[in-house]
């Protein structure tokens, strides 16, 4: 019931958070997304030919302009087989005399990649890291009385430069923000708390108040912890005075019986600084914050709030299939939801800092986060062009801008997210120690080594002690700008690093499918806190988790289908996931739920015996949820399950109680003779039937039927509804093998955004309005425009019945 109601909650702050980016206070970020042009090229004169050109389309951000494709086997398959390239963006704005003597300054929340930024022609700066937030003051080049023209340049021409699809263009949202000369700076305020119990709390919060004038400056800085029903746990305030520059000051507050933050209830207060002048309040910063302890134990684990807790997690990357990287939130809602329903309760944001909003919504949800900053550091890695390790790999990357932007870029990612309480580990690298791709060492002629790429060591390739003094950069960067938690990495040539020292360096240390190293290493290294921050989805992978004390995490790769590090034309994405692009659930979702949910589900389903689960670390289960076979097949009938026993029933006929422990793998499982008709298996604790999961022969498509996650928008705000579409018989069973072309038309303030089915090598343009189902299901995206009115989707898929569903914007 917490759960529900912190939900309910949260979908509420999420309708009004874009109303709250709209108000005009001074100092409040005001969302800037709209009414821009883009065009989808260089430009030869650059800047200067701004005006001349006139080819622009007209877009609100967030744009992802790569994944218009289309398709094409000439780029690459890490990111996609989709394009690259270069292209302009421009918005012009009215200047405001309310902006005479204040600070203006435009925030990006990530551009992929090489960014360069212009004000009213006057060059800005350029930032290549395309996953890092940064901000460019404009105030000096404003016209306050006139037009004024922001331009920014995005150079993505590299395009087999990551491993994954990384999309291109201002893909995130964008924000205006004016301030006055003495304010609070960018991500100048950080929340913690060192320590906690369940009767008391110590609050510290570092303000640094920045004064642009040479004067000195006499204000008072107010501290206020609300709870969440906005009345005051917590209030300090101090006068002080600020030279030119900035002034660092400090809060320590005890709070009493303190609401702590958790993943089952993710309280969060509201933090408000203000600074006033003169009687005056001249700036304000309101962030959500939490109360919570964590530690790790190299012997006990991990711990949240002195409680021990298994990290049950799953990877992800950036995108939505047909929305590209450009996301709005409620995909990530719906998303989450289902990975919480699961048994997830951490996420580990691969292989680069995500969407500011991600961030908030594990909070409010309750997921724990690991926070990761790189791929690669300064020696570039294989991203593979004709398929996953096939032919001559590229090796551009992000390691052409390393040594010059890498502290940077990894102190911005800790100073924009510290203040979440759902981070508890900040990480400085994924398999950096690849073997083979590019460190090496002697080691590898010897013993184990996973994932290795060539055969032992390479004596051309950089060596393996060249991590460890990087390393100690990289967290030496991060502390000096958090020392609240602890800095790891995720290690995939664990044999070599252990030789250069590069685990030593760390606080806690990730093993990428490394699971047969835990008890070795555990006792050759007992002060070395383990866990596992890659596996696949092998029971013994878990097993290595659950039965040892000292392992704390699994992070599954992956929770979620992505675009990118593909295999040969024409797969253009990647599997793995518990979920596919279109977030419709996989078999092997349900088993990873009967390991990690407590709450009673079983899932039935079929395949035929001839055919066995591939044992590879990624390969899914192959129990599909349809029971349409040829007469007299034997079928293999698989459960997974939470329940202590589970009963099969074919046609109202018992065919057998079976013990959850007593089964292979934990696996209830059958071999039936094929009938038609339903399919019932029911779950058992303690003799009581606590839940059960059917499946059904289904006939002939006849119709097409369309589920919304909501309906109902606000009028003044973009909304998005997110429609389940199936084909369905007569009798209302899904068909499961269909795979027609469904049309969608939309009618009203409102406009198709995508359509996406899941499949992994659909070469379908993602701007189409008509797309093929993937076992009997689509999903589509539909956008509102925020305009009052009533949005007509239809669903029409040649001689069936049509659906259509009704969104209304009030």
């Amino acid at each position: 019931m917490k759960n529900k109601i912190y939900l309910f909650l949260f979908f509420t702050c999420l309708i009004l958070l874009p109303c709250a980016l709209r108000a005009q206070g001074t100092g409040k970020p005001v969302l800037f997304n709209s009414a821009w042009e883009f065009h989808n090229a260089d430009i030869s004169t650059g800047i200067n030919g701004l005006a001349s050109e006139t080819q622009w389309k007209m877009i609100d951000l967030p744009h992802d302009w790569s994944i218009e494709g289309p398709f094409s086997d000439k780029w690459a398959s890490a990111t996609g087989y989709l394009p690259g390239g270069i292209g302009w963006y421009k918005k012009s704005f009215a200047g405001s005399s309310k902006w005479q003597d204040k600070q203006v300054y435009i925030y990006f929340d990530g551009v992929y990649k090489n960014s360069e930024v212009w004000i009213n022609g006057h060059y800005l700066g350029k930032r290549p890291n395309g996953f890092i937030p940064f901000q460019y003051e404009l105030s000096p080049y404003l016209n306050l009385k006139g037009k004024n023209t922001i331009a920014v340049k995005v150079d993505h021409s590299e395009f087999a430069d990551s491993r994954w699809y990384t999309g291109s263009g201002i893909y995130r949202n964008v924000y205006l923000v004016v301030k006055n000369p003495v304010h609070i700076g960018l991500w100048d305020v950080a929340f913690s708390t060192p320590q906690v119990s369940a009767g008391q709390a110590t609050m510290k919060v570092k303000v640094n108040v920045t004064n642009s004038t040479s004067a000195n400056a006499n204000v008072t800085v107010k501290m206020n912890l609300l709870n969440d029903k906005n009345k005051i746990a917590a209030t300090l305030q101090k006068q002080i005075q600020v030279k030119t520059g900035k002034r660092e000051l400090e809060f320590d507050q005890q709070i009493t019986s303190p609401q702590l933050w958790d993943t089952e209830t993710p309280y969060l207060y509201k933090l408000q600084v203000s600074v006033s002048r003169n009687g005056k309040q001249i700036d304000e910063v309101t962030q959500h914050v939490g109360i919570r302890s964590i530690r790790f134990d190299k012997d006990k684990g991990f711990f949240l709030n002195d409680k021990s807790t298994k990290l049950t997690g799953v990877c992800i990357h950036d995108d939505a299939g047909a929305l590209g990287v450009a996301v709005p939130p409620e995909v990530w809602v719906r998303r989450l939801k289902i990975l919480k329903d699961a048994g997830v309760n951490s996420l580990r944001l691969s292989h680069n800092p995500h969407a500011d909003y991600l961030y908030d919504l594990c909070d409010k949800m309750g997921f724990l986060v690991m926070d990761e900053a790189f791929d690669e550091w300064e020696v570039g890695k294989n991203k593979w062009v004709a398929g996953w390790n096939v032919g001559t790999p590229s090796k551009n990357g992000y390691h052409e801008y390393f040594k010059e932007w890498a502290n940077r870029d990894i102190s911005d990612m800790v100073l924009r997210a510290r203040n979440h309480p759902s981070i508890i580990m900040w990480s400085i690298g994924n398999e950096i120690d690849y073997p083979n791709d590019p460190y090496t060492h002697e080691v590898l002629n010897t013993g184990r080594n996973p994932q290795i790429y060539g055969k032992g060591y390479l004596a051309d390739h950089p060596a393996a002690s060249n991590l460890t003094p990087i390393a100690k950069q990289l967290v030496k960067a991060v502390k000096a700008v958090d020392e609240t938690r602890p800095v790891t990495a995720a290690l995939a040539g664990v044999v070599m690093s252990n030789e250069v020292g590069y685990p030593d360096v760390l606080d806690v240390v990730g093993y990428n499918y490394q699971e047969y190293r835990y008890a070795d290493d555990h006792k050759k290294y007992p002060n070395r806190i383990i866990y596992g921050s890659e596996n696949g989805m092998q029971q013994q992978a878990w097993n290595a988790v659950d039965s040892n004390e000292y392992i704390s995490a699994q992070y599954l790769w992956t929770g979620i289908d992505y675009l990118g590090e593909a295999g040969k034309w024409p797969q253009r994405s990647n599997g793995a996931g518990l979920i596919d692009l279109a977030s419709f659930k996989k078999p092997e979702y349900f088993y990873r739920q009967s390991l990690w949910s407590a709450k009673p589900m079983v899932y039935v389903g079929a395949r035929e015996i001839t055919k066995t689960d591939d044992k590879g670390i990624w390969s899914h289960r192959t129990a599909e949820p349809v029971w349409n076979w040829s007469p007299g097949s034997k079928i293999r009938v698989d459960c997974f399950t939470n329940c202590q026993e589970t009963e099969l029933f074919l046609n109202g006929r018992s065919l057998g109680k079976q013990s959850r422990s007593a089964s292979r793998g934990h696996v209830p499982s059958w071999e039936v003779d094929y009938q038609p008709g339903e399919l019932l298996v029911k779950g058992y604790n303690n003799g009581i039937e606590v839940c059960n999961n059917s499946i059904k022969t289904a006939g002939d498509p006849y119709q097409l039927k369309a589920i919304p996650d909501n309906i109902v928008f606000s009028n003044k705000l973009k909304g998005l509804s997110q429609i389940e579409v199936y084909i369905i018989d007569k009798n209302g069973n899904q068909v499961f093998t269909a795979d027609d072309e469904v049309t969608v038309s939309v009618i009203g303030p409102g406009k198709l955004l995508g359509l996406e089915n899941g499949s992994n090598s659909s070469h379908e343009s993602y701007q189409a309005s008509q797309r093929k189902l993937l076992h009997g299901r689509l999903l589509a995206y539909v956008q509102t425009s925020g305009k009052p009115g009533s949005v007509q989707v239809q669903f029409s898929s040649g001689s069936l019945k049509s659906a259509g569903i009704l969104l209304t914007i009030k």
